[in-house]
């Protein structure tokens, strides 16, 4: 069976957003099928659905979730995601004193619900550019070797 891939994003200004059409264009190029689904559409259910995740978000403030994540996140608290794999990816402004922490917070939930979280990720500042555009294919390319070889 072919693995497949939820791509759950939370976007402001569409810099996340744009970012995951990267990771997409990775995964796709891997052979691999994806669902993308806003944050705010996303619950636990969903994510029973799939083995599979790669997540984006930005950190709001001072280091905070976008309020979008946030009852997915807290769902998260409960679920079991043992034999699941996932990939997190972000944006936020060094200019704060949390840099994209948001990421590193959604990571450990993630590890302490059992998921298998692959540990390359990538981190914008602010407005991402060619180089952050192309990490971000880079990381759909890498999360679907992550897939296979936790599969084999």
């Amino acid at each position: 069976m072919d693995p497949k891939v939820l791509l759950v994003y939370a976007s402001m200004t569409g810099t996340t957003r744009d970012m995951a059409d990267s990771v997409v264009e990775g995964l796709l190029e891997s052979c691999v099928a994806v669902e993308v689904k806003e944050a705010i559409d996303t619950s636990a259910s969903d994510l029973d659905v799939y083995d599979n995740f790669v997540f984006g978000l930005y950190t709001w403030g001072d280091g905070d979730l976008p309020d979008e994540f946030l009852d997915l996140y807290d769902e998260m608290r409960d679920m079991d995601l043992s034999g699941k794999r996932a990939a997190v990816f972000g944006c936020g402004d060094s200019s704060y004193r949390y840099f994209a922490v948001a990421g590193d917070m959604l990571s450990k939930r993630l590890e302490n619900r059992g998921a298998a979280v692959m540990q390359r990720t990538v981190k914008a500042d602010r407005c991402p550019g060619i180089e952050d555009f192309d990490a971000c294919r880079k990381l759909g390319i890498e999360f679907a070797d992550f897939i296979k070889r936790q599969l084999n």
